[in-house]
């Protein structure tokens, strides 16, 4: 049994402000060691999120997706902000490379997105949050469910 199996939250944001502030609310809550998997098409928020999740640990800086770098780590808050984009990952032996261990068992807070491509390296633990259009609901309407 997966994190994802477990318990299962769904909240509903009408804005790209609502989505920043959730990432804000677990920024300010997040935990050293604490891994979570972000998945969601393109353009949905995942950026926004994670822009609200850097501030919430008190990243004042710009926060953008490490696209071309696959990670990008952030100091400058109350603990290390780990931040990879793994969607230009050809296979998961590229994550060895990276040293992904070392921020995924380290001192901060990491955040991967398109986890799904590399599934078999998450920690049980992961938190998974996903976020999805629901057009139907609005243009700027997201429904992001965190399981774990």
């Amino acid at each position: 049994m997966d994190s994802r199996d477990s318990l299962k939250k769904i909240i509903s944001s009408n804005r790209p402000e609502e989505t920043f502030h959730l990432g804000m609310e677990i920024g300010k809550n997040a935990k050293p060691g604490e891994v979570y998997a972000l998945l969601g098409d393109l353009g949905v928020g995942k950026t926004v999120l994670i822009q609200g999740v850097a501030r919430g640990l008190g990243i004042t800086g710009p926060v953008n997706s490490p696209t071309f770098t696959i990670v990008q780590v952030y100091e400058e808050g109350r603990m290390p902000f780990y931040h990879f984009d793994v969607y230009r990952i050809g296979d998961v032996e590229e994550m060895d490379e990276i040293g992904y261990e070392d921020y995924f068992y380290g001192e901060g807070v990491c955040f991967v997105e398109w986890a799904n491509l590399v599934e078999e390296i998450m920690p049980k633990e992961t938190v998974w949050i996903e976020i999805r259009k629901d057009l139907s609901k609005g243009f700027d309407y997201r429904e992001i469910t965190i399981s774990g």
